[in-house]
């Protein structure tokens, strides 16, 4: 179990947890305001975009060369630390929710979650892990001031915000959560 606790340590995963407890926190706090919209997805989607923001930093180790040199297989490993971030991301909103701030629906928070950890993942393939956020950063940011989508490639830039039974949403967010998870896996963080 040390390999695991040094593998938590090398990747900041303390301190993402402790990003990810101060914006839901947050959140939660906002969300108990009664003039707030409880349809309103922008809030759940704020905390879970900062909350694979907060994990993004681990994607890439200290020394990327040391990483590609050692002696372990990394494909499961890099899978495993992307599906994991992502379920804690989702599990913190749920938590939240299940605490009386009742903001959206279970099927949303998991579509948006996986996501935005795909997101991350394609980030840090393509950025490396230090600018893994760019992405969902830059998505969110289109998704918040875009008009509602009137068409289906709109419909997809907006995938964030789509309620949980859109199709597109849903396909979108399916696409970048194995694109992202697979680029990352394979080729591991850019240098």
């Amino acid at each position: 179990m040390r390999w695991l606790t040094l593998y938590a340590r090398s990747r900041q995963v303390p301190a993402s947890l402790a990003a990810l407890v101060i914006g839901v926190a947050a959140v939660w706090a906002l969300a108990r305001d009664e003039s707030a919209d409880p349809g309103d997805p922008r809030l759940p989607v704020l905390v879970l975009a900062t909350g694979a923001m907060a994990f993004s930093t681990g994607l890439g180790g200290q020394d990327v060369a040391l990483d590609r040199t050692a002696a372990i297989r990394w494909i499961p490993r890099r899978t495993a630390h992307v599906l994991l971030a992502g379920a804690i991301v989702a599990a913190a909103l749920l938590t939240v929710q299940t605490m009386g701030a009742s903001m959206t629906t279970a099927a949303f928070v998991v579509r948006d979650s996986a996501g935005l950890m795909g997101l991350v993942a394609l980030g840090a393939a393509l950025a490396g892990g230090q600018y893994a956020w760019t992405l969902p950063f830059a998505w969110l940011s289109l998704s918040v001031v875009a008009p509602p989508p009137t068409s289906a490639p709109m419909e997809v830039a907006m995938w964030m915000l789509l309620p949980s039974g859109t199709a597109t949403g849903t396909w979108t967010a399916l696409v970048l959560t194995v694109v992202g998870s697979a680029a990352y896996a394979v080729a591991g963080p850019r240098r």
